[in-house]
C-alpha cells in the first residue's frame, strides 16, 4: 500500500532558503493558520498584494498536489522549523529534490514530511514530465522505500529507520517513546534507587 500517491508541483529553483519558504516576518505567527499563509509569500504575491499568476503554486493545475519537486539545496539558510510547518500545513507530504539542507531535512522528518533525494537527471526529467502533464501522479511506498515514477521506473530511496517508523505511525519522538510506556513503567518499578 502506498504511503502517498499524488500529483506534483514542479518547483524549478536551486538554493531555495527558509526565508524564501517562509519570510522572517511570519516567525512571530501565533497560529498555524498564520504560518500556513506565509508559505512562499513573497513569491506568491506581487508587491501590490495581487496574486502572482506566474508563480507555480498559484496555478490551478497544481492546487491539489501533495508532492513538491525541487532542485538543489532546498531548505538552505536558517534552521527555522516554521518552513516545514508552512509546507505541511499547505498539504504537502513529500518533497523530492536533488539535495536538501541537513537541518531542513531533519525538520521535515519531524513534521511528517518525507524528503527524498534523487539524482539530478531523474529530478530534471520529472520536472519536464510534470510540466507537460500536470495530472501525472507518482507513488511513494515508504514501507519498501520505493518511489514509482511514470515513464522512468521505480527507484529506491534511503531514510533513517527511526524516522521512517515515526512517519508511518504518525508520531514524533515523544509519541514514539510513549509507545513504550508499559516497558518504561516496568523498568522503573524493577529498578528503584
Amino acid at each position: 500500500m502506498p504511503f502517498l500517491k499524488s500529483t506534483c508541483v514542479p518547483f524549478r529553483a536551486n538554493n531555495v532558503d527558509t526565508d524564501q519558504i517562509i519570510p522572517a516576518r511570519y516567525l512571530k505567527a501565533v497560529t498555524r493558520d498564520e504560518v500556513k499563509e506565509g508559505l512562499f509569500r513573497d513569491w506568491k504575491y506581487n508587491k501590490d498584494g495581487s496574486e502572482n499568476s506566474d508563480f507555480v503554486l498559484n496555478k490551478p493545475e497544481y492546487k491539489s498536489a501533495k508532492i513538491l519537486i525541487a532542485q538543489n539545496n532546498f531548505g538552505c539558510g536558517s534552521s527555522r522549523e516554521h518552513a516545514p510547518w508552512a509546507i505541511h500545513d499547505n498539504g504537502f507530504r513529500a518533497i523530492l529534490a536533488i539535495s536538501f539542507a541537513d537541518i531542513f531535512r531533519n525538520n521535515c522528518l519531524k513534521n511528517e514530511i518525507l524528503p527524498i533525494e534523487l539524482p539530478e537527471n531523474i529530478i530534471n526529467k520529472l520536472l519536464d514530465d510534470i510540466e507537460n502533464n500536470p495530472k501525472l501522479e507518482i507513488e511513494i511506498n515508504l514501507e519498501n522505500q520505493i518511489i514509482s515514477i511514470p515513464n522512468q521506473g521505480d527507484f529506491e530511496f534511503q531514510i533513517d529507520p527511526f524516522r521512517k517508523t515515526c512517519i508511518l505511525k504518525k508520531v514524533d519522538e515523544i509519541g514514539y517513546t510513549l509507545g513504550f510506556e508499559e516497558k518504561i513503567k516496568k523498568y522503573e518499578n524493577n529498578y528503584k534507587l
